[in-house]
């Protein structure tokens, strides 16, 4: 697997996200556990989850400890596994998301989440979106606090602007490793943000870069350059969606939602596509118009 850098850590190009395993739709824990095993197996080191994954209002961070079982219960050596987990987004239970970007919440909710992940210390917390309540230097000044107590190891925002990347960056005097926002051949209008971390060395971690979980199946329909091109490469259009988006910088790191491991194989298989210029160009000029 070609590998990619968060901060002080080598991880897989291609990460995986672990919402659609825990909130609506979502599978028995089996199948969600062998998707895992099987992207371990692919050698996938870049897990990414979230306390708000989950479903009712009483299974808050199903997700983190669904991954935390898998990781757990995997034959292999799982040493180079990063667990990216969040906090600041909350979902009561009436299928709504809200906000909660409190300083003192902030600093509970990454504690709860190093207790359900089972770590000493979180290997990368985001704050996962602003909240329009509290003012966002008061959010990363918990993020700041948390890192330099130890609680987490990296830190990391989601759902930021240009703007909010560079005060981030500031309050963490320098220490911002990464940026998890929306970016798929639907959703482009994050490409200023994409460039603006490549700029600056800050990872890059598209969430829904096939287009989200009711799209993603159909990336070849509603794209149909991107089938055009896996038609010549004889590979799936999600491949090349994901292998397009690894070639706009080496800070992107894609991390595709899967709950089946053929999924998650298909998807790794991306960071072994290599596209040609002119593929490359004309997928770019669809990513200015989306």
């Amino acid at each position: 697997m070609q590998q990619r850098t968060i901060g002080t850590r080598s991880v897989s190009a291609i990460g995986l996200g672990g919402m659609p395993m825990s909130i609506e739709g979502r599978p028995d824990e089996a199948r969600s556990i062998a998707t895992i095993h099987a992207a371990l197996d692919a050698g996938v080191t870049l897990i990414d989850t979230a306390d708000a994954y989950h479903l009712h209002a009483d299974d808050v961070g199903h997700n983190e400890e669904l991954i935390a079982r898998a990781v757990r219960s995997y034959g292999g050596d799982t040493s180079a596994v990063l667990i990216a987990t969040k906090g600041g987004h909350l979902r009561p239970g009436d299928g709504s998301w809200t906000q909660n970007g409190h300083p003192d919440y902030l600093k509970d909710a990454a504690k709860a989440s190093a207790r359900r992940l089972g770590a000493d210390a979180i290997g990368l917390y985001q704050f996962h979106r602003p909240d329009p309540k509290v003012p966002y230097a008061d959010s990363i000044g918990a993020i700041r606090d948390l890192l330099d107590e130890g609680v987490i190891e990296m830190a990391g925002i989601s759902n930021a602007n240009v703007a909010q990347i560079d005060e981030a960056n500031a309050i963490l005097g320098g220490r911002l490793v990464s940026v998890q926002n929306q970016f798929s051949p639907a959703f482009g209008s994050s490409l200023g943000e994409l460039e603006h971390c490549a700029a600056l060395g800050i990872a890059f971690l598209p969430w829904s870069p096939l287009g989200g979980i009711r799209r993603a199946a159909d990336v070849g329909q509603n794209h149909s350059v991107f089938q055009d091109v896996a038609d010549a490469h004889g590979v799936s259009p999600q491949q090349v969606a994901l292998a397009w988006e690894l070639a706009l910088a080496p800070v992107v790191i894609p991390i595709p939602g899967s709950s089946r491991p053929e999924s998650i194989q298909d998807s790794v298989r991306a960071a072994e596509l290599s596209l040609t210029d002119d593929e490359l160009d004309e997928l770019a000029r669809l990513s200015r118009a989306a």
